[in-house]
């Protein structure tokens, strides 16, 4: 099943018919093509089948994507959660979980971050931002996403998890390399490196189980305590699949967010030293990167029945992506989608940390993560810009993998 969209529009030009299974939209890593192919999308075929990655519809406007968002009884992530899936099948709470039974795993992390811990990271976190940033600055140049942003993203995991500081290298190898595995639906690499990171979850389950910690400070600790909804324990195999994919969920969208920053602070020196002169501005910044960067295309449902939307029936076992990076640059909600606009008056609609049950729930931790990042790389120098090409990400991110730079 396959619908060609007609007249597809680049740069106000139409270039003709335009074949959905093999768009910029489905099956490239550049940006800027993969914008303006939604924005013809979200105004002729807001709702579009591919045949690609086994077959999944796309959503694209803002308010369809947002609907679909909140209403997690209709859009369920029980049979999928993402396109492209794990190659191996394998589901993990709360991502891959419906309510009733995800909501003691998201119940637990959110224990672990609420504002006064949270508040109690800021100066770890700002301590491995310095650190990891060290030998960049000392070479003059490095790749801030892949080098700077992949270890201290393992660094922030450690702290939050409160993990003994020497699993950070190995997790910062491990979950590397299962990403880049990932992307390339390599399933034999993805499980080695997998079974790097269940064995970190189980050790860390394992010591909590014998030394319990504070419920509020310890994600671990938070976890047994959780009940199911028939008052059990939560299962072995879930709490280990839950701090699994714990160790994970935090290590792959910063790194690519930080990317598409500095490369969008290279371009644009005037806000690159007005954000160094004014660090106060640094969250109102944030909040416009996230809406312009989202580092997800987006996450998939499947439906729980048919439904009828755009012309087209969606029916049960077909997944479909809401794609949040075409709904933040939706010109129906955001006034110059494709520009970046400090201080943007309605900027908290949008959708980079998605919407409703399955919102992120580390979104506390990654707000404070990339902030501190931010900070850190602003103040430690007078200016950076580009220096070399660019790596762009496959599905389902969006967004820069390596951005060498160059430090003054």
């Amino acid at each position: 099943m396959s619908f060609a969209v007609q007249e597809i529009v680049h740069d106000g030009e139409e270039t003709g018919p335009f074949d959905i299974d093999n768009s910029h939209a489905v099956i490239s890593n550049d940006p800027s093509k993969i914008y303006a192919e939604y924005a013809h999308l979200r105004t002729r075929c807001p709702l579009v089948h591919t045949n690609q990655y086994g077959g999944y519809w796309l959503l694209t406007r803002y308010e369809d994507v947002k609907r679909a968002a909140l209403d997690s009884a209709t859009y369920i992530s029980s049979v999928k959660a993402v396109v492209p899936s794990d190659p191996r099948g394998i589901r993990r709470p709360p991502l891959n979980f419906d309510a009733p039974a995800h909501t003691p795993f998201r119940t637990a992390l959110e224990r672990t971050l609420k504002p006064s811990r949270v508040r109690r990271l800021a100066g770890p976190l700002q301590r491995h931002a310095a650190e990891q940033l060290a030998p960049l600055l000392k070479e003059g140049r490095g790749d801030i996403s892949a080098e700077f942003g992949a270890n201290y993203v393992a660094r922030v995991e450690t702290e939050w998890l409160n993990l003994d500081a020497e699993v950070a290298p190995k997790l910062a190898k491990a979950s590397a390399a299962w990403l880049n595995a990932w992307r390339r639906q390599d399933g034999e690499t993805v499980t080695a490196n997998s079974l790097v990171m269940y064995q970190i979850a189980r050790d860390l389950l394992a010591d909590r189980r014998a030394n319990p910690r504070d419920s509020e400070e310890d994600p671990a600790s938070s976890l047994l305590l959780e009940r199911d909804a028939e008052g059990n324990p939560l299962s072995e195999e879930h709490l280990v699949g839950c701090l699994r994919q714990s160790l994970v969920v935090g290590v792959v969208a910063p790194p690519i967010l930080l990317g598409s920053i500095c490369q969008h602070l290279s371009r644009d020196k005037r806000l690159q030293n007005q954000l160094r002169a004014d660090e106060s501005l640094l969250p109102a910044a944030l909040e416009e990167f996230l809406r312009l960067y989202s580092p997800y295309r987006g996450f998939a449902r499947t439906v729980a029945r048919d439904v009828d939307l755009h012309g087209h029936t969606i029916r049960p076992g077909e997944p479909v992506t809401l794609h949040y990076t075409s709904a933040n640059r939706d010109p129906d909600v955001f006034e110059r989608p494709n520009e970046f606009v400090l201080h943007r008056d309605n900027v908290a609609m949008h959708l980079g940390f998605g919407r409703g049950r399955h919102r992120c729930v580390g979104m506390p931790l990654a707000r404070l993560a990339v902030e501190t990042a931010m900070r850190v790389i602003l103040h430690s120098t007078k200016d950076f810009e580009i220096d070399g090409p660019l790596e762009y990400s496959r599905m389902p991110e969006l967004g820069i993998i390596s951005c060498p730079m160059r430090f003054f």
